[in-house]
């Protein structure tokens, strides 16, 4: 409690971009081999300073996303690893074709870097959300899929992905958050984090909705309810083992992210409770285009807050 006011200190939130910057930076000083490729958005992606450090290894291809992807390709083709970064609606948008095609299929390491995911460009409206991302990117074969939840899970998402040798889709949040993940927490393929113990029920969230689910998971211990918070980190691949472990453990499960009810974090755990030990599941997300409005209205507005998760555990559990 603090000596003045009497309330607890707000926790410090943390702009992603400037993490996922900061450590590429540092892994293009160790190897040559890393460039940035983008479309226009050198601001945005927050990449000013590192095309000052090395410019001749960023590449600008303008507003062309369907080249963007197919530079990066033969970039990948000739030795380099590139970072594409590009706002998410427009990269994965406009550019799947490039993505399926010549990374997916070709095998290709490229770490595509979708920028301001979900709703973060809020007044900006549909056109400019990213809710798609994560339905569109989890139907392309061999991409893995990462949205980290805080900023040193970017930088070790960013060291993963620049050594793994696999295609990659890479969600760099907009939208400022607290730090969430411990200090020393392995970073693995297709293993998610468990923040919290809990027996009643198991809270999964992605991304920006990690930390709201922590609160959550604080709403409910006021109930007498005991919530289990897993970060999944890897939507694809999906974490089967912790899932399973959750829907047997706990009973029944609440899904959080900032995107598409269809075919995103939700429909994946669904898919394997429903294959290996089905329990109750309640999926929260973007069910449709959202309204105009700032990025934390939208969240509150589709249920994507501490209080709108803790009310669907509540549900799921018949306790409402």
């Amino acid at each position: 409690m603090t000596a003045l006011t009497g309330q607890a200190p707000v926790a410090p939130v943390y702009d992603c971009r400037v993490d996922f910057a900061d450590e590429l930076a540092v892994l293009a000083r160790a190897d040559k081999r890393i460039v940035a490729v983008c479309n226009d958005s050198v601001g945005s992606s927050n990449l000013v300073k590192f095309r000052e450090e090395f410019p001749t290894r960023l590449i600008n291809v303008g507003i062309a996303e369907q080249d963007l992807v197919g530079v990066s390709a033969g970039l990948a083709n000739a030795g380099f690893i590139p970072f594409v970064s590009a706002a998410a609606p427009f990269l994965t948008g406009r550019a799947l074709e490039q993505i399926k095609a010549d990374i997916a299929y070709s095998y290709r390491h490229v770490v595509l870097c979708g920028q301001s995911p979900g709703m973060a460009y809020g007044e900006l409206g549909p056109t400019h959300h990213s809710i798609e991302d994560l339905s569109w990117m989890r139907a392309v074969p061999g991409l893995e899929i990462i949205v980290p939840a805080d900023p040193s899970e970017t930088r070790a998402a960013v060291r993963w992905a620049a050594a793994s040798g696999r295609p990659t889709y890479l969600r760099v949040p907009r939208f400022k958050v607290p730090a969430v993940v411990p200090d020393g927490t392995p970073f693995e393929a297709g293993r998610a984090t468990c923040l919290a113990a809990g027996t009643d029920l198991t809270l999964i969230a992605v991304g920006t909705m990690v930390s709201r689910a922590l609160d959550a998971a604080a709403l409910l211990a006021r109930d007498g309810l005991s919530a289990r918070v897993l970060n999944a980190t890897f939507v694809e691949p999906l974490d089967v083992e912790s899932v399973v472990a959750a829907a047997r453990e706990t009973g029944a499960i609440v899904t959080a992210e900032e995107g598409l009810l269809s075919g995103g974090l939700g429909a994946a755990v669904a898919k394997v409770v429903a294959e290996h030990h089905p329990v109750p599941v309640r999926m929260l997300g973007v069910p449709a285009f959202a309204p105009t409005g700032s990025a934390s209205f939208l969240l509150d507005h589709f249920g994507l807050s501490a209080e709108g998760i803790a009310g669907a555990a509540r549900d799921v559990l018949g306790r409402t």
